[in-house]
């Protein structure tokens, strides 16, 4: 094959460029680890001698915490402070009690915008604002490229440090811990809520986590998660490890990440730090600012982790997805395949929750107006896999008798127009076919279809057919008669054969053997089940 000469010359183009720009990806790694070890050794040389560095003597001639005698190095723990109201802080009055106690530890809050009012810090102490600037380089709204020590000690606002070698004993105690599941150590805040240790399993396949109560209050009480006020040390590999370092709110966004890893943490009894700042906020009114925003950074937090349901230790539930006021999770669907299910994810639960209510609803009005119906196509398969909606199914298909139709105020003039009820649910006749569809609200279109039958000399038919290869004629003995089955929450009817008819319409071993609506786009991994 010959070679043109533009043709040369743009190939000789594109591979100088590549060169270019890995020489100056390189220039740009050397100029970063040289800024990182210029601040070490800055650290080490302004930073006055500590129990936290490596080579100091302490009482007696004993060498310092982990550290090497003779040897002098900087501070190994930064102290930072994440999580704070603008409108009611006390950040300055626990920086300062930090730094009175121990001058030589970094201090470091952290925000996402910059305050205002602006905050009022000792010196030593730093500010930290997320939000990028146009004017600045990115490493200056990065934490990683100002934390430069190797532990890092996560404070709440209004704690206070009165024994200065409690620093030491978390060190210890996660030091200890080697390179063991256990990768943060935690100390309770007191006169403050209450810490507790959790359980926390995080299932992003079905966007749900579930917090339990685990064993506390005692010494080294080790778990995945923490409620309450307490002092979390970690190290600075690790938290910078974690895909959202500094999310709020803090401890949600810690303690999933930390899970989904495999981590744990280690609630001690001693040592205890203080809080003399009670309660946090002064006012009713800013407890409900608080409060408010607590939500608003709670839902935000959940979206972007893609978790639409939380299970808490109370037994009571959160919700962070769509609801009947707001549109469905997912758009419209391509080739059968949601697009959830190429994220390997499954239906999400509130979108589950909306198609039950829905299925509930229409065959209560069904069974009330006298209209036959049976379950159909995957609704009767996860009927009898589940008792319940397939997890990954995005609608629910009931057959009808055409016949019955006339019966249901709700359907029998859908061909003048749609007809939202007075609970809000939207009754229409598809557009996709001769079909009718319950969706969950006129914002949320999730739904039910309707898909009218008529015998003709023993067989169930209809005049128009769609591409699923579900949708076929069967034999009418199948609904004579229907069968109550357990379904979504209630029972509702199927046929009374329901092998034989999945697989006269779906193949042989259907129901042994769950694969995705279209395994041409998206195969199910039977293996994770």
């Amino acid at each position: 094959m010959r070679i043109s000469f533009c043709q040369g010359l743009l190939t000789g183009a594109i591979i100088l460029n590549l060169l270019i720009l890995y020489y100056v990806s390189r220039a740009q790694q050397h100029m970063m680890e040289k800024r990182k070890e210029l601040g070490r050794g800055t650290r080490r040389a302004a930073l006055p001698a500590s129990g936290l560095g490596g080579g100091l003597v302490g009482a007696g001639g004993e060498p310092g915490v982990g550290g090497v005698e003779g040897h002098s190095r900087g501070p190994r723990v930064t102290v930072l402070l994440r999580e704070f109201e603008n409108f009611e802080n006390y950040v300055g009055d626990v920086a300062n009690s930090f730094l009175r106690q121990r001058p030589e530890l970094p201090f470091l809050a952290v925000a996402d915008t910059s305050p205002y009012p602006p905050l009022v810090l000792p010196e030593g102490a730093r500010l930290l604002v997320l939000s990028p600037s146009p004017d600045q380089p990115p490493q200056a709204h990065r934490p990683e490229f100002h934390v430069q020590t190797e532990f890092v000690l996560l404070v709440p606002d209004g704690v206070e440090l009165e024994q200065p070698r409690a620093i030491e004993r978390l060190i210890r105690e996660l030091e200890g811990e080697g390179g063991g599941p256990v990768r943060l150590v935690a100390a309770p805040v007191l006169v403050r809520s209450a810490v507790q240790c959790l359980h926390l399993r995080v299932n992003l396949r079905e966007w749900t986590a579930t917090y339990s109560t685990a064993t506390s209050g005692s010494s080294g009480s080790v778990c995945t998660a923490l409620q309450g006020d307490a002092i979390v040390l970690i190290r600075t590999e690790d938290l910078f490890n974690l895909s959202v370092p500094l999310g709020r709110p803090l401890f949600s966004s810690l303690f999933i990440q930390t899970a989904l890893r495999g981590w744990k943490v280690k609630l001690l009894e001693t040592p205890c730090f203080s809080a003399n700042h009670r309660p946090l906020f002064s006012s009713a009114h800013n407890q409900w600012k608080a409060d408010t925003r607590l939500k608003e950074v709670t839902g935000k937090l959940m979206r972007s982790f893609g978790l639409k349901r939380l299970l808490l230790p109370d037994g009571k539930e959160q919700w962070h997805g769509c609801s009947k006021e707001t549109p469905r999770c997912f758009g419209t669907v391509q080739e059968d395949t949601p697009d959830y299910l190429y994220l390997d994810r499954w239906t999400p639960p509130c979108c589950l929750r909306a198609l039950r209510e829905t299925t509930k609803y229409v065959i209560n009005i069904l069974e009330s107006s006298g209209v036959r119906y049976w379950l159909e196509g995957g609704s009767l398969l996860g009927a009898i896999r589940h008792q319940d909606i397939i997890p990954w199914d995005y609608d629910v298909d009931l057959g009808i008798y055409l016949e019955d139709v006339p019966n249901c105020d709700h359907l029998k003039n859908l061909d003048s127009g749609s007809l939202v009820d007075a609970n809000g649910y939207v009754w229409e006749r598809a557009v996709e076919g001769d079909f009718y569809r319950v969706q969950y609200s006129e914002a949320n279109h999730l739904h039910v279809d309707l898909w009218p039958f008529y015998s003709r000399n023993g067989v169930m038919t209809k005049d128009t057919w769609t591409e699923h290869k579900q949708d076929v004629e069967f034999p009418e003995h199948f609904l004579q008669p229907l069968v109550p089955m357990p379904f979504a929450g209630i029972t509702a009817y199927g046929p009374n054969n329901h092998r034989a008819f999945l697989e006269l319409k779906f193949g042989e071993g259907v129901i042994e053997n769950p694969q995705y609506p279209n395994p041409a786009k998206k195969r199910l991994d039977r293996s994770k089940l």
